[in-house]
């Protein structure tokens, strides 16, 4: 993988409601949503991304497993979507970061990369 590969996960966190939207405001958010997929893939770095539904489980423990029905962290805490985009580096993948819409509603996004597997 070449410096210029590198991939990155976007895990979306908070942001506004988006059942609370008008029909007409949700609409103005998807596009802004669109419109920036589209800048990051004319550079040739969105590989994907989707929104989360707010249904989870948690597991924890090896063996018998301990599974518990969510959410149950605060509203800015749960991951409401994720991207992968390819980037040179860090930095850059955060630049290309700070145009997701989220931040104008009052969410957050972090930018994480992604630790290749071993052949």
């Amino acid at each position: 993988m070449t410096q210029t590969n590198k991939r990155f996960m976007l895990l979306l966190r908070g942001g506004i409601d988006d059942t609370t939207l008008s029909p007409e405001q949700l609409q103005q958010l998807i596009s802004k949503y669109f419109a920036w997929m589209e800048k990051l893939r004319a550079l040739d770095r969105y590989e994907g991304g989707e929104p989360l539904e707010d249904e989870t489980k948690f597991l924890s423990g090896p063996g018998e497993t301990e599974v518990t029905d969510g959410p149950f962290t605060e509203a800015k805490e749960v991951v409401a979507g994720y991207f992968i985009l390819r980037a040179r580096d860090l930095k850059e993948a955060a630049e290309m970061a700070r145009g997701c819409p989220i931040l104008e509603n009052g969410g957050t996004v972090e930018v994480r990369p992604i630790r290749p597997m071993p052949a």
